[in-house]
């Protein structure tokens, strides 16, 4: 955190800002000095990734003429003013107009570290959000998460770039893990919508009464937001787990959207998670909701149904943990790949994302095998399997693609390299490359 963030200190006495800089140095912080505001200004945009200390009485441009200019340009961005003994009125002035705390001379340093510390947490929180919500705008990151070759994926994403583009109210349904929210995400990013608000709610995670309030209103007096229904409004209203809508809230949910219209003026995508083999989304709904929800419709393909996509997300997965643990990726053998292949993955992705890690925590002992991952939690702690077959040669094809995408990740595109590694011949490397989809490109 602090090794990541900066710390712009502004005053006009010299021995002061080296004082400061010096001392947040040793905590561990990247700090930067201006002798003044308007020097200072000329770097202190948007997005600073970092906090601010000014002292309050400068020449020139003083420190709550800075605070009031900072506030303009970003809102959000932690300031921390620095006042004479006495000027304590001065500084509760700066702290109404945004200011996110003070410092009175003379201060303990521990206590600036500490300030520093709260206000860098504040602003991490406030660019990650930010970063978050640029990706979450941004339909080609989005459907570049939607990762996977297999046919069922393709027409996914096919169907996302049509629906997206359609004004109609959108159900999505599939098993639990899939990406249900992910592709919601996406709808929305890829469409006319991609502007406006995006709302999400999970219908699942408040009882009835609460439920009823935040998505209708009216709100409480302490609750500082709009109903999810207003807040939505021009723009996209997802709504998780439509099936644990009370019959009482669908009536009222169908209400809004018969008032609303055609084309809608907010658009709801609704996400269904029906577990239960005898039942459907169709089932939990009242018929005339269910029908006008699902006017489009989408259904997720469960992770057992594509393919060599498993052996595929497992590797991305597996790079990414091994990055974050600071370790080397697990070596798959072509055993494993089998045993990921046949694997039935309830949990879908989701799952997979959790064998993954506990993958790499493994190899990082240098224990386990991905065997072991795949057991069930009964007495007889049996294989997870399933009973479908499939040809020889698709095991064989899949474990192929995985190890030439491994080891063209590993040597970042050099063919030599993996020619060498996979004693293959330039000329059949090309063609097993063309055959899976593998592009040069996307490893440099």
């Amino acid at each position: 955190m602090s090794k990541s963030l900066k710390i712009a200190i502004v005053d006009d006495e010299q021995d002061m800002r080296l004082s400061i800089s010096q001392w947040l140095a040793l905590s561990g912080y990247d700090t930067e000095t201006f002798a003044g505001a308007e020097e200072a200004l000329k770097v202190l945009g948007p997005d600073y990734p970092g906090i601010v200390i000014t002292d309050i009485k400068m020449p020139g441009m003083d420190g709550m003429q800075l605070l009031k200019k900072l506030m303009s340009v970003d809102s959000a961005l932690p300031v921390i003013m620095v006042t004479g003994h006495g000027d304590v009125p001065i500084a509760v002035e700066a702290m109404r107009l945004g200011a996110f705390d003070f410092l009175e001379k003379p201060f303990n340093p521990d206590r600036m570290t500490e300030l520093a510390k709260k206000a860098a947490n504040a602003r991490r929180l406030t660019l990650d959000n930010r970063a978050l919500r640029r990706e979450l705008s941004d339909g080609s990151q989005l459907m570049a998460k939607l990762i996977g070759s297999s046919p069922v994926m393709e027409r996914l994403r096919e169907d996302i770039l049509d629906l997206g583009q359609a004004d109609g109210h959108v159900l999505i349904d599939g098993e639990t893990g899939t990406g249900k929210t992910l592709i919601a995400h996406a709808l929305h990013a890829v469409g006319p919508r991609a502007g406006k608000k995006f709302v999400l709610l999970s219908c699942a995670a408040m009882d009835e009464t609460t439920l009823g309030r935040r998505l209708f209103g009216p709100m409480q007096p302490d609750e500082a937001r709009l109903p999810a229904i207003e807040e939505a409004r021009g723009g996209t209203l997802v709504l998780e787990d439509i099936e644990a809508l009370s019959d009482a809230l669908q009536g009222r949910l169908l209400g809004m959207i018969n008032d609303q219209g055609t084309p809608p003026e907010t658009r709801i995508i609704a996400i269904c998670n029906m577990q239960e083999q005898d039942r459907t989304c169709e089932d939990a709904l009242r018929s005339d909701l269910f029908y006008r929800l699902a006017s489009l419709r989408m259904t997720v393909p469960p992770l057992r149904q594509r393919g060599e996509d498993i052996l595929t997300l497992f590797t991305r997965f597996s790079e990414q943990l091994a990055e974050e643990y600071g370790c080397d990726t697990p070596e798959v053998s072509a055993q494993e790949a089998a045993q990921l292949l046949q694997a039935p993955w309830p949990g879908n992705v989701r799952q997979l994302i959790n064998v993954a890690e506990r993958a790499v925590l493994q190899s990082r002992r240098g224990s386990g095998t991905i065997a072991s991952l795949l057991m069930t939690d009964n007495d007889e702690m049996r294989p997870v399997m399933t009973t479908e077959g499939k040809p020889l040669k698709e095991y064989v094809e899949a474990f192929e693609r995985m190890l030439i995408d491994n080891t063209m990740r590993r040597h970042k595109g050099s063919i030599a390299s993996v020619m060498e590694e996979l004693c293959l011949p330039r000329r059949t490397l090309n063609e097993k490359m063309a055959k899976y989809g593998l592009q040069r490109s996307d490893y440099l």
